[in-house]
């Protein structure tokens, strides 16, 4: 077992005290928004040596005690990750896990198919385009499914309403017009007409393309309804999904995500829920602080709510304009006392462990490697190559031939310990 050090992504979004307070260490003063504990290469933490069994203190102690993960990892890849997670993933740390924490939105943002990455992997690359290059769509040929677990109140777009419903709130903001007497915006209609076509997935389209490719109809139309929505034009039933509109449109002005925000799922996670996210979900964080787990991947397309590059062709080839209900999961607890949420992804699950004082020892559920990170209180895990204690904030690879593992609540301590473990889903 290796203890980590991990990267801190500074993001402008970022909450400057969430994450801090969270593991219970100082605040930088800047914008912290994601930490990552994995083996992705832009990011990778960093194993060091200091517990687990003998040959994990060799396999480190010649680098001064401390190796990048996916360094680490690529020297003995099938002791590390396990024969079944090399075989389907390859050499590679198939998930990252994230600590999130969003002050303000995030950009709106779907992920591709696996075929999808490999497809536009191999284009660019064969194009010869720059992985650095601000308008490279795929870094790499792996797809990106996600979930995030909310830890406190936790705001989200997340996939397509049915068109009826986002038909609705566009009735609403004509009828904001007519009884203030105020000439509508000529976009309004038009996007009405988009979203009453009897197919759902050819009126979720239409309105779609009709809002991402911008212009200065869409700028115009945002500023109308947003200065109708500021001077008191009735929102009922849909406050907040149109408070969101105003809140986007003081950060982003006249993007097309402004309004596209209306065509999706406006959601409200309370802590302990929990979304997944598949390819083609159109989606984006706004405000709250989560455990995030995806395939470790960096690829994104964007549609929205950013100064970064759109690249509106791509990104229409990758939407799912199916209509969704909001993809919540469940936790399953296992016969062995486990509480596991369980994506219909097979690169990760994530478990949630709680141990009380005294409590009897939590068997991790782990299927090949495993990361875990502690957020309260302390726990003890061993296994029968070695033990290794983890306070608050502290973090752990666990290699695949490490496992069982188990979790304990230390000895003496008050209060309840609280960690998040992940895992591959290759048995699920």
């Amino acid at each position: 077992m290796y203890e980590l050090e991990n990267v801190l992504r500074p993001y402008a979004w970022g909450s400057t005290t969430a994450i801090a307070g969270l593991l219970g260490r100082p605040a930088s003063g800047g914008p912290e928004a994601e930490l990552w504990i994995g083996a992705h290469p832009d990011s990778p933490s960093v194993a060091l040596s200091q517990s687990g069994s003998a040959g994990a203190h060799a396999a480190v102690a010649d680098h001064g005690g401390r190796r990048p993960l996916d360094t680490l990892i690529a020297e003995d890849p099938e002791h590390h990750l396990g024969r079944e997670s090399v075989a389907e993933f390859g050499p590679r740390l198939p998930f990252l896990l994230k600590v999130l924490a969003a002050d303000s939105p995030l950009s709106l943002q779907v992920h591709p198919t696996l075929d999808q990455a490999r497809d536009g992997f191999a284009r660019e690359e064969a194009a010869g385009v720059d992985r650095a290059a601000a308008e490279r769509n795929y870094k790499d040929d792996h797809h990106k499914p996600e979930m995030i677990l909310a830890l406190t109140p936790f705001e989200a777009l997340c996939g397509f309403r049915p068109a009826v419903e986002a038909r609705a709130v566009f009735q609403l903001l004509a009828a904001d017009f007519d009884l203030a007497g105020l000439e509508l915006p000529p976009l309004v209609p038009l996007l009405l007409q988009d979203l009453a076509q009897p197919e759902e997935h050819t009126a979720l389209r239409s309105a779609f393309e009709r809002l991402i490719n911008g212009g200065e109809d869409i700028a115009d139309a945002t500023s109308a309804i947003v200065a109708a929505l500021v001077s008191g034009a009735p929102t009922a039933p849909y406050q907040a999904e149109l408070s969101t509109v105003v809140t986007l449109n003081e950060r982003y002005p006249g993007d097309p995500g402004v309004l596209i925000s209306l065509l999706l799922n406006r959601i409200s996670l309370a802590p302990g829920e929990a979304v997944y996210l598949p390819a083609g979900n159109v989606h984006a964080y706004l405000h709250g602080l989560g455990i995030e787990v995806m395939a470790s991947s960096d690829n994104v397309l964007r549609g929205g709510l950013t100064p970064k590059f759109v690249d509106v062709p791509e990104l229409l080839r990758t939407v799912s304009f199916d209509a969704v209900g909001v993809p919540m999961i469940l936790p399953e607890t296992t016969m062995l006392g486990q509480e596991v949420f369980r994506p219909p992804f097979r690169e990760f699950q994530l478990q949630r462990v709680e141990l009380e004082p005294g409590a009897d020892p939590v068997p991790l559920a782990q299927e090949g490697p495993a990361v875990i990170i502690v957020v309260s209180g302390a726990v003890l895990l061993d296994s029968p190559k070695g033990e290794l204690r983890l306070e608050r904030g502290g973090s752990a690879f666990l290699p695949a031939a490490e496992a069982p593992v188990n979790a304990h609540a230390v000895s003496g301590a008050t209060g309840t310990a609280l960690a998040f473990a992940v895992t591959t889903a290759l048995k699920g």
